[in-house]
């Protein structure tokens, strides 16, 4: 660190790392010291834009920096062991979502984080989205009371996802673990760990055999949470069904919700506005703000706790991990279970 900045390098230049980049740019705290990817003239073009070292070799850009951060938007396969060298070599890492391929991995992750005393964290933007942080006001609040159904849709509008995203060993998962992540990170934020969750899911391989060794394009989440509250989450990246929508809604007592990145709808039992919240935020600047969290919980941690942490991420991952079970299983699974399972009850959770 000098002059009270990160020394920090991104790794991964696809498009969430180049926006990833240019949002740390915005960011005081951050001197961007080194960028890496596998296209070694697209690092080369990005490192003289920024002035700053070009690597395309993971491992080199670990061993042959002291960096106080990296900033990871490779794909975990691509990147998962040079990630745990620099971790061990005292880096704090900073993960876009998902932060690992299964709940396992995450838990390594975790761990290893808090045996070196450093920062992994999971990207979470849209926490910062000014409808999110509005959705969170209301609920504090009570504007909406009682929320006895939380509806979610996610549909990418037929974005083709890279190929190494339909084979499950590298991806862990597909539409759900990777487009999902954020609506997921939302609900469970603000609603808690649901004690069950039942997924079916499907892809569009033409036999049976053949869907069993591809990620799914398409599922359908079922949660149900404490007291009487259930939740519904459908979503598909399959092409030809619309355009690209994510939204969130709530049914509460007299009162219903819908929020998404731009706007926040709060209508009462009979559909009439009460009030309309619209925002416009960018990607890049909820990135940033996300990144300014990221830096003062480096600096200062002791001021500065960190807003999503690898820990509190667990949860997240443990709901995912419990609809790709149940997927298998046929059966609702229980989230709560497999934190327990790594040893980190939803007690230790609440605490980190």
């Amino acid at each position: 660190m000098s002059k009270g900045k990160l020394k920090t390098a991104i790794l991964g230049l696809n498009d969430r790392g180049r926006l990833l980049l240019e949002a740390a740019g915005r960011v005081d705290c951050f001197q961007i010291h080194a960028v890496a990817d596998k296209d070694a003239n697209l690092a080369e073009s990005i490192a003289g834009e920024c002035g700053c070292a070009a690597y395309d070799d993971y491992r080199q850009l670990v061993i042959q920096n002291d960096l106080d951060c990296l900033l990871v938007a490779e794909a975990m396969h691509s990147c998962e062991e040079y990630v745990r060298v620099a971790m061990k070599k005292g880096f704090n890492v900073l993960k876009l979502p998902p932060g690992a391929r299964d709940f396992e991995e995450a838990a390594e992750f975790v761990r290893l984080g808090e045996e070196q005393d450093i920062q992994f964290a999971i990207a979470n933007p849209s926490r910062f989205a000014q409808s999110f942080l509005a959705l969170r006001r209301f609920l504090d609040e009570g504007r909406i009371e009682d929320v006895f159904l939380i509806t979610a849709f996610c549909n990418t509008g037929g974005h083709e996802p890279p190929g190494w995203q339909g084979d499950p060993r590298l991806a862990g998962g597909g539409v759900l673990i990777h487009d999902c992540y954020r609506m997921i990170d939302q609900i469970v934020s603000n609603f808690g760990m649901p004690e069950q969750v039942y997924s079916l899911s499907t892809n569009k391989a033409r036999d049976k055999q053949q869907r069993l060794y591809l990620t799914e394009d398409t599922s359908v989440v079922t949660m149900k949470f404490s007291g009487a509250a259930i939740g519904n989450l459908i979503a598909s990246r399959r092409a030809g069904i619309g355009p690209a929508q994510e939204s969130l809604r709530l049914y509460g007592q007299e009162r219903t919700l819908v929020v998404n990145d731009k706007e926040l709808i709060l209508c009462d039992g009979l559909g009439r506005q009460i009030e309309h919240l619209r925002s416009d935020d960018s990607r890049q600047l909820c990135m940033s703000e996300m990144l300014k969290d990221f830096a003062r919980s480096v600096l200062s941690p002791e001021q500065n706790r960190l807003c999503s942490s690898g820990r509190e991420n667990l949860t997240d991952m443990a709901v995912i991990e419990s609809a790709y079970l149940s997927a298998r299983t046929g059966f609702p699974e229980e989230p709560g279970r497999i934190l327990q399972m790594a040893s980190l009850t939803a007690e230790e959770q609440a605490s980190a």
